[in-house]
């Protein structure tokens, strides 16, 4: 606590609520979220996943000024962003959705059982129409869940390491991450694209295992277990990820 906080608090002051900023973009408002991060060596900026703000990340040095200075001279790359975020929906009867990369339609009976199921292109399910979409996130997650288990064993072995556990999350920008204990967590919503895009994640996440940097032989590495194309992958993941977080919010 800084010692203005700590004299607000004792005074019985009030503490003031950080100013609201915002962006000009394309003829809208965009929220503009400015944080420091002491291990951060530039400045960067990105768009939420669902586009709701913008967000600059300063180093410890950084101004604020030139942060919001920073996002104003970037509002066209900003807009074309934008563009490239899908509408959010509400997920429900007839609703298409992609999974594995392919289209899939949410077909609801009555007499169909409350576990969703895919047929032939459907994701058919039955029960209450107001609990569709948190079940079908729910079949989503363990869909995830298992072939994110498949591909983490399978790289593993070609890696020559031991398969690690396996967490889903939920996070808003990165796609896998690898802790320091060995414990790999991979996007629920990676279900969502290509099957190459998923496993690509998860070979770069095992590569993680044996080299916990960006270097060389890192990138060596994932070149020798990852059996397809990692520049089409990464492309795919860059222009389209975002659509991933449209179904959902």
């Amino acid at each position: 606590m800084s010692l203005r906080d700590w004299l607000s608090s004792a005074s019985g002051e009030p503490r003031k609520a950080p100013p609201r900023r915002t962006l000009a973009v394309d003829g809208r408002e965009l929220p503009l979220a400015i944080r420091r991060l002491k291990t951060a060596r530039r400045m960067t900026l990105r768009l939420a996943p669902d586009g709701s703000e913008a967000r600059v990340t300063l180093p410890p040095w950084g101004r604020v000024a030139d942060a919001e200075a920073f996002a104003r001279d970037r509002a066209d790359w900003l807009a074309g962003q934008l563009v490239t975020i899908a509408p959010r929906s509400s997920v429900g009867c007839g609703t298409t959705l992609p999974f594995r990369g392919d289209e899939v339609v949410v077909r609801h009976y009555a007499d169909a059982p409350r576990q969703p199921r895919l047929d032939d292109g459907e994701i058919v399910i039955g029960g209450p129409t107001e609990a569709v979409a948190a079940r079908i996130q729910r079949w989503l997650e363990r869909q995830a869940l298992d072939l994110g288990a498949t591909d983490l064993g399978e790289f593993a072995a070609r890696a020559e390491v031991a398969v690690p556990s396996l967490r889903l999350s939920r996070a808003a920008r990165r796609w896998g991450s690898c802790a320091s204990d060995g414990t790999i967590r991979l996007n629920w919503r990676l279900i969502m694209a290509p099957d190459m895009v998923r496993r690509s994640v998860a070979a770069h996440e095992i590569a993680h295992l044996v080299h916990f940097d960006h270097s060389p032989a890192f990138y060596r590495l994932l070149d020798r277990i990852y059996d397809d194309d990692l520049t089409v992958a990464n492309r795919w993941l860059k222009t389209q990820g975002r659509s991933l977080y449209a179904p959902f919010g």
